[in-house]
């Protein structure tokens, strides 16, 4: 049977998310909820809270640690009393997109779907940050503190060009300032008003996220 016959097959399930912080576990079901909300209606998201550090590693290091990590997401499933439907693991490549962010992404893509077998898996690798994804977004910052707005120069850009947007945003954002706990509330507000499939610019990380994103099945509700 093929992965997608088998997903269906599952009845409701469990997607595991995977990320270096809670902040950056919180952004990322935000954006899952936001991009397939057919997936998110038809599971339960919940976190597991390892450190992930895939991107440096290669070969049998990196095969061993993204094993190491499904194993840990069908842990957590079986906890939650579901199948393992996905794992979607969120990284920041700390850097703009060229040759060390494309290969990174194939190599980490390529463990984590080794590893999960029959489920799938997606990696949000951010270029540079998880920040720069939340700048194709401007009209969230104000709805998350009146008090803020980005300067319109920086609407219609490539945010993935930004090499230190959590800075920039530090930068421009005050009383009160911008915290990196911000971030998921303002991905919540983009969530809230439909802003995630109406990005203003460009990042070429947050596009192929969301391309390998929308391509997972979507499991039958049990009963359904």
């Amino acid at each position: 049977m093929s992965r997608r016959g088998a997903l269906a097959n599952r009845g409701r399930g469990v997607v595991v998310l995977a990320g270096e912080s809670s902040n950056d576990r919180r952004i990322l079901a935000a954006f899952i909820r936001g991009l397939h909300p057919r997936l998110s209606d038809a599971v339960l998201l919940t976190e597991i809270t390892d450190p992930v550090r895939l991107r440096r590693k290669t070969g049998v290091e990196l095969a061993a640690t993204a094993g190491t990590l499904v194993r840990k997401a069908r842990g957590k499933a079986k906890l939650k009393k579901g199948d393992l439907v996905g794992i979607a693991v969120h990284e920041d490549m700390d850097a703009c997109p060229g040759p060390a962010y494309d290969k990174a992404r194939r190599a980490v893509s390529s463990a984590l779907s080794d590893a999960a077998g029959g489920s799938e898996s997606v990696y949000a690798l951010a270029a540079a940050e998880s920040e720069s994804w939340l700048l194709l977004f401007p009209g969230a910052f104000p709805l998350h503190r009146p008090s803020w707005k980005l300067p319109a120069s920086w609407e219609g850009r490539d945010t993935g060009r930004r090499q230190t947007p959590k800075e920039d945003l530090e930068a421009v954002l005050s009383g009160p300032r911008f915290r990196e706990s911000d971030g998921p509330d303002i991905a919540l507000q983009a969530l809230a008003h439909g802003l995630f499939r109406r990005p203003n610019g460009a990042n070429r990380s947050y596009t192929e996220f969301a391309a390998d994103l929308c391509a997972w099945s979507v499991p039958q509700v049990r009963g359904g």
